[in-house]
């Protein structure tokens, strides 16, 4: 196809700040995150350098899964402040030049969900909102089992009919094969789009049509049956629908979120200039470098496995589609514990950040990352909080793996660990709240936080400022081709960005050893410019150097 040559989308060249409510900031003083915190920081989130803030889930939820059960899609959680409150950011927000982009979740709801409780009722039009079925005897229709919690089916007592859930058991799946569910979500849709809200990340999007007849599937511990669920033909009927009858009339932005999402099925959703479905698709790809297909699996950290995931996508995606580019969400460990190293965190973190904001398509930032935050310790199972962690506990246990084993397992593979109190500064509970918070502040926070990054000059927190900005001023990174350099190494992540004679080239050391580096054929470094440096910078450039600890240089030519 031929390369995308009209002007950019405001979306390509925006970066986005993912704000996960519960544990941003405290602003009324009872121990939860919530919209007066936010209120409060947008001049913080603006001096990051980025467009535009993607709030995970604020709806009112009984937090079975924390805001991804939704039990109103037009309203906002009373722990988080009022919808009126809500408009106030909005429009603060875009007072500041901020997009604002909510968490769209339709594959299911809470059981909580008045639709849900109407449902229950085999003479309600709800009842079709959902997918009930008789049991197969004593057993389920199917054998499909849930991501989170066991058998994908509940049976009800009510009806002594099963409900599907692919998650949580209070997490009831919408039959989107309905035209009347279709109708109720472009209805929320247009809610919010009316309201002024530029977009949607739309989770686990690929999920929400079913093969009709729900079919058994291949026998699995987790997730069985996810060949009847994962990218069926029908998602894109559904997703052409919600593209014509709403989302084009608003200039909305829309990013999916799909496990198991490769570059050849991304490009069924997100091609340009044909039948483009979504802006751009969230993969999980590049999060498999230490673990096998779930974080909860975990293995060594493998640099070659992260180049191949990022190079694939660079370069599929050129010239057809876009990509997004993340390494931390509230669904992930935190990285620089991941991929980097705490003992070197600030100069890891600088290598991770030039690392992926260096290439071609929309970052993705996630609260904490700019200041380095890392994974929290729990000393027993019971500070846990996730359904999730939970279930994986009982899986681990029909291995025979338990107590100060699984603990590990935990403490290394939840995704809590990405939802720990932001750390805003030194004073108790890390400036998150003056009162008892939520969920354990990590209490490396009198050495990591915000306001004694803001102090230092050679932080991460300027260091992420530095290439944002970076970023908006050099169209190669936007445009540039990728070219990979020393694709063998275990140790050394090397790339160049190249657009109209103008090059860039990153080196990024991913080891505590030093690492040596000779300059790849079309590159002087004594005729280039050092543009960024973990470490301070040589007093002559030469041709060949031999790296410090997760060193990073970056220079243009």
């Amino acid at each position: 196809m031929a390369e995308i040559t009209k002007p950019l989308a405001w979306w390509k060249t925006m970066a986005v700040y993912q704000i996960w409510p519960r544990s941003f900031f405290d602003g009324n003083g009872d121990g939860i995150g919530d919209l007066w915190g936010v209120l409060q920081k947008l001049d913080y989130i603006k001096s990051l350098g980025v467009d535009a803030i993607w709030f995970s889930p604020l709806y009112p939820t009984p937090n079975a899964d924390y805001g991804y059960d939704i039990a109103d899609y037009r309203g906002i959680a009373e722990d988080y402040g009022t919808l009126e409150l809500f408009q106030k950011v909005l429009a603060e927000a875009h007072d500041r030049g901020l997009k604002v982009i909510m968490d769209l979740v339709i594959n299911h709801t809470s059981d909580e969900h008045e639709w849900f409780q109407k449902s229950k009722d085999v003479n309600s039009p709800y009842h079709d909102y959902y997918y009930w079925r008789k049991g197969n005897g004593k057993k389920p229709p199917n054998n499909w089992k849930s991501v989170f919690e066991g058998s994908a089916w509940v049976r009800a007592e009510e009806t002594g009919e099963y409900y599907l859930h692919i998650f949580a058991k209070k997490q009831p799946d919408l039959n989107m094969s309905n035209p009347k569910v279709r109708e109720e979500v472009k209805d929320v849709m247009r809610f919010w789009l009316e309201m002024g809200v530029d977009g949607f990340r739309e989770d686990v999007i690929t999920y929400i049509a079913k093969d009709e007849g729900l079919p058994n599937g291949i026998p699995l511990p987790v997730g069985a049956g996810l060949e009847h669920y994962t990218s069926r033909p029908a998602v894109k009927d559904y997703l052409r629908e919600f593209r014509d009858d709403v989302l084009r009339r608003y200039d909305a932005f829309t990013v999916g979120e799909a496990p198991m999402m490769t570059p050849k099925l991304a490009k069924k959703y997100i091609t340009e200039g044909g039948d483009q479905l979504l802006n751009l698709m969230f993969h999980f790809q590049h999060m498999e470098a230490d673990c096998f297909l779930t974080d909860f699996i975990p293995t060594r950290f493998h640099l070659k496995k992260l180049k191949k995931a990022l190079g694939t996508w660079q370069r599929e995606m050129r010239g057809v589609a876009w990509n997004a580019l993340y390494l931390e969400n509230h669904d992930h460990p935190r990285i620089i514990s991941r991929y980097g190293s705490e003992k070197y965190r600030v100069e890891s973190g600088k290598t991770l950040a030039a690392m992926y904001l260096l290439q071609s398509g929309t970052p993705f930032i996630y609260q904490g990352q700019e200041i380095g935050m890392t994974n929290i310790r729990m000393s027993s199972m019971d500070q846990f909080k996730d359904v999730l962690t939970f279930n994986s506990q009982k899986l681990y246990a029909m291995f025979g793996i338990k107590g100060d084993r699984y603990l590990r397992i935990a403490n290394r593979c939840s995704r809590e660990n990405a939802r720990t109190p932001m750390q805003w500064n030194n004073a108790p509970n890390g400036g998150f709240s003056e009162a008892d918070p939520w969920f354990r502040v990590n209490p490396n926070y009198t050495e990591i936080n915000a306001e004694d990054a803001e102090a230092d000059p050679n932080s991460l927190l300027h260091w992420y400022r530095a290439l944002l900005k970076f970023r908006k001023d050099n169209p190669l990174i936007l445009l540039g081709d990728y070219k990979e350099y020393y694709k063998n190494s275990r140790n050394l992540y090397v790339y160049e960005r190249a657009h109209e004679g103008k090059k860039l080239l990153v080196i990024c050391s991913f080891s505590e050893k030093p690492q040596r580096v000779s300059a790849p054929d079309g590159w002087d470094f004594a005729q280039a410019v050092q543009v960024f440096g973990n470490y301070a910078k040589p007093a002559a450039q030469t041709n060949r150097f031999t790296t410090q600890p997760y060193e990073c240089r970056v220079y243009a030519g």
